[in-house]
């Protein structure tokens, strides 16, 4: 019980301290509500980085989930490269024939300049 009623008193006296400051002009409260200025704004300096935090939280949130996706892909992946290695067939989406290969150059049509006979 005295430690409540010393909490309270300590409570008061810094109070007291800030209405004195603020009617003496020591401390600058534009507003009138008995809040100093300085507080006002570090409490909304505050707020603004909290939301950037939020903001940043959701990014990583999803970035982590793309890796967690492509993890899982690349491990698929790598027993895929194990049963290759074993000699098994492909799995998968096989590369379509009607493409040119990376590796070989396009062929080129030349027209002839023969004339029929």
């Amino acid at each position: 019980m005295k430690t409540i009623l010393v909490i309270l008193g300590l409570l008061l006296i810094g109070a007291g301290v800030i209405v004195y400051l603020i009617k003496e002009g020591k401390l600058k409260d534009s507003d009138g509500d008995y809040i100093p200025d300085v507080v006002e704004d570090a409490v909304e300096d505050v707020k603004e980085t909290a939301k950037e935090v939020k903001r940043r939280t959701r990014r990583v949130k999803e970035e982590l989930k793309d890796v967690v996706k492509e993890a899982k892909e690349t491990v698929d992946q790598a027993k895929d490269v194990v049963d290759a290695a074993k000699g098994k067939s492909r799995r998968g989406r096989k590369p379509s024939s009607k493409k040119p290969s990376a590796n070989a150059p396009a062929s080129k049509k030349t027209r002839s300049t023969k004339a029929k006979k």
